[in-house]
Parts: C-alpha cells; structure tokens; sequence
C-alpha cells in the first residue's frame, strides 16, 4: 500500500527542486518545461512515458507545441507519494 508524504517530506522535497509548486487547490505538485520545438518536447514526454508505465505511475499533462505541463499525484492516496517523487527526480534527470 501506498501511504501519502508527511508534511515534512514534501518540504524537504521542495527545498532540493525549486521548480516544482504545489498546487493550490489540491496536493499534488507541478512543473512546466520549455524545450527548442515538439520534437524535443514530445521527445521528453516518450521518456516520462516509458517511466511511468514501467512504475505504473502516470502523471497528468499538458503539451502545447514546446511546452509540457506535468502535474503529479497518487490517486490512491489522495496526495502526494514517494512514488511521486520518485517520478519528479527521473523527470528532472532528464533534463539536467
């Protein structure tokens, strides 16, 4: 079973990746990406794809043209996981 960040956790987690912001109206986190054009962007969305299904963990996004809006959170939990930051830390490997 899946339990839900303490509140701590997610500070912790907040302080190492700056870019990522919890949502107001729900606990999960987001994050947008810019890339050079789709093709980086759908790129870097086949990544995330491939990782997520080999967790059976799939964010929520938003692709326009360069740019990809990913939102995580376990809906198992109603709130943010480890596997949720798990998934953010192989999506900022990606591009760092």
């Amino acid at each position: 079973m899946v339990k839900k960040l303490e509140q701590q956790e997610k500070i912790d987690f907040l302080k190492e990746h700056k870019d990522w912001r919890v949502l107001d109206d729900r606990d999960a986190i987001k994050k947008t990406f810019e890339f050079d054009d789709f093709n980086a962007a759908f790129g870097f969305m086949t990544r995330v794809a491939l990782k997520a299904d080999q967790m059976n963990h799939h964010p929520e996004w938003f692709n326009v043209y360069n740019r990809v809006e990913i939102t995580l959170t376990t809906h198992d939990t109603a709130g943010l996981s480890q596997r949720d930051i798990d998934m953010a830390q192989f999506i900022d490997s990606l591009t760092a």
